[in-house]
């Protein structure tokens, strides 16, 4: 009976640290690891409308719907802009890694779509960030506000596109793609994109220009705004934090959820002079960038139905008549790749989130770019880093498996005394501690220092999971894609039985209650598996084989012949 209480203790205390640990992800800013919650889905027409709190407001925008005095600021535009004569258009840019949409009105990036990595569901078509669509907003805008309520170019502002290249023509490294504006409140705003060879980067200059008689002080605004629906494709066993970011000097890399937002909870830094506003979700990010130095109010709102603004607002100087104020900023959209981001801004690599392991998860990445350099190959990487990690940890495992060794050659006398008596639990439980004393073996020795790499593991996990690099990229034969599921679901498979395999060649718990458990619980978990992309299963696969490969030697030296404990269900 008190190895039933005890079975059971131990069984809601694995369950508490599942969901302890399911816990601690929702308060370090992760969506829940075992138990993501579903996104509300919205099938109502996406409208975009923003603003910010202080004296100015940032205007609204919305695609086009049946009335007129439902689409939120529409009847704010001043009549020079909503009567100039310029009519909306769609432009269409690229380099050899984007394929860029502009919207005229405000000069607003209203999709990208990255040629380096496919569609999920259509694998000749390239991956879609932004878009602008019945079934999704994720727009980048930018614009002017007046602090007394003065009307200026904003992203309502339809503007003229001036002449110029639309893609990279050859020997050349970038071009420019130019927007002006009307005059507005006697300021014309040309907002200017260079797109470069190779880069997901793009420089964009606003430049305002006083036309009036009187002097002009303006504020630029950058903001991006989507709805918060999950992303198309996303796993329901294993969940990714989708949202806006901000990230400062000061209180560094800060996420928060749509529902936080919702809910007013959001207590992040509201005016720095350096950092960035982003927009992250699995392997993607978007990044508004503004030169260090600049004094700027920070905002993330609820802005419609559905949809969220992340943003920044930096106040300029009175420009005079005649003159003009030139503001260069950046703009990222594009994969989650490390050195890239790392190259941009400090900070920036931390959009892709390794959670409270990043110490442990940051240097297992370095190593495994390193491997990849000299592999070419991502699958053999991961087995190559796995292997690193047994090297590494090869005498911790050694003393866990010697420990198991000394378990399963006593493990005769430990049932043998419990069968005789199984009547008598008391002098059951001091005669098996008699045995562990002489036998000099200590129960939980074989679990204490698998309990120490845990957290390497978990890291490795996280770097896995969150690698775009993994996206599309094949190993050997039927995996093609490192980051789906085996379509055959034979790595699942491979991975259910050597986990079985493990548990069969652990000596076997004197409690027949936890003996079972020992079966089933593997079981249990290698069900996620079928569903995990192929490089996670592939890494749990490596550690599995290894780690038999260890112990059948250990139990060999130490003169316990391995052998197999196959489950007894009576």
């Amino acid at each position: 009976m008190n190895d039933i209480r005890r079975t059971i203790l131990w069984v809601i205390f694995g369950f508490s640290m599942v969901l302890l640990w399911d816990q601690w992800q929702v308060h370090n800013g992760q969506k829940p690891t075992f138990f993501p919650s579903s996104a509300t889905q919205s099938t109502k027409s996406p409208v975009v409308a923003s603003s910010v709190s202080g004296s100015a407001a940032v205007p609204s925008t919305t695609t086009p719907v049946a009335s007129a005095s439902s689409v939120p600021g529409m009847s704010t535009l001043p009549a020079d802009q909503a009567n100039s004569g310029t009519k909306k258009e769609r432009l269409v840019v690229s380099n050899d890694v984007l394929t860029l949409t502009f919207d005229t009105e405000g000069g607003t990036l209203v999709r990208s779509e990255f040629a380096k990595y496919a569609d999920m569901a259509d694998k000749k078509s390239g991956f879609v960030l932004l878009d602008e669509s019945n079934s999704r907003v994720y727009v980048a805008q930018s614009g002017l506000i007046g602090a007394t309520g003065t009307n200026l170019p904003t992203h309502k502002t339809v503007m003229a596109v001036l002449p110029g290249d639309r893609s990279l023509k050859e020997g050349k490294n970038q071009f420019e793609v130019k927007f002006e504006s009307p005059t507005v409140g006697g300021i014309k705003l040309v907002k200017t994109y260079t797109v470069k060879r190779g880069e997901y980067d793009l420089a964009v200059r606003h430049e305002m220009i006083n036309t009036g008689a009187e002097p002009v002080a303006p504020q630029l605004y950058l903001q991006l705004v989507r709805d918060g629906n999950k992303p198309a494709g996303e796993s329901s066993f294993y969940s990714t934090f989708t949202g806006p970011a901000i990230y400062t000097e000061a209180k560094k890399y800060q996420k928060v959820e749509f529902k936080d937002i919702e809910n007013n909870k959001v207590d992040v830094e509201k005016k720095a002079s350096n950092g960035y506003v982003a927009m992250v979700q699995h392997y993607f990010a978007s990044v508004w960038l503004l030169p260090d130095g600049l004094q700027r109010d920070l905002f993330l709102r609820k802005v419609d139905n559905n949809l969220y603004a992340a943003g920044m607002i930096t106040p300029l100087e009175s420009i005079a008549p005649g003159a003009s104020k030139i503001i260069d900023t950046k703009f990222y959209v594009g994969p989650q790749e490390e050195k890239i981001l790392e190259a941009l801004a400090p900070g920036l690599e931390l959009v892709k989130d390794y959670g409270w392991l990043t110490i442990l998860a940051k240097p297992l990445y370095w190593l495994l770019f390193r491997l990849h350099e000299f592999l070419q190959n991502w699958g053999w990487s991961i087995v190559a880093l796995v292997l690193l990690l047994k090297i590494a940890f090869y005498w911790l495992n050694a003393k866990a498996y010697a420990s198991m060794a000394k378990m399963k050659a006593v493990n005769p006398k430990i049932v043998e005394m419990r069968e005789r008596l199984k009547d008598k639990p008391q002098e059951m439980q001091q005669a098996m501690m008699r045995i562990y004393k002489e036998e000099k073996v200590n129960p939980m020795g074989g679990c204490f220092p698998i309990m120490i790499q845990i957290p390497v593991f978990i890291a490795l996990y996280w770097v896995l999971l969150s690698s775009v690099e993994m996206r599309n990229a094949p190993w050997i034969l039927w995996i093609q894609d490192l980051s789906a599921p085996d379509p055959y679901f034979i790595l699942p498979v491979v991975m259910t039985l050597t986990t079985m395999l493990q548990t069969a060649l652990n000596p076997t718990p004197p409690d027949p209650m936890q003996a079972k458990l020992m079966w089933f619980m593997p079981l249990i978990f290698s069900v996620m598996f079928f569903f995990f992309p192929a490089g996670l299963v592939l890494y749990w696969i490596t550690n599995n084989i290894l780690s038999i490969a260890q112990q059948w030697m250990i139990n060999t030296r130490m003169g316990v012949p391995p052998q197999f404990n196959l489950p007894k269900f009576k």
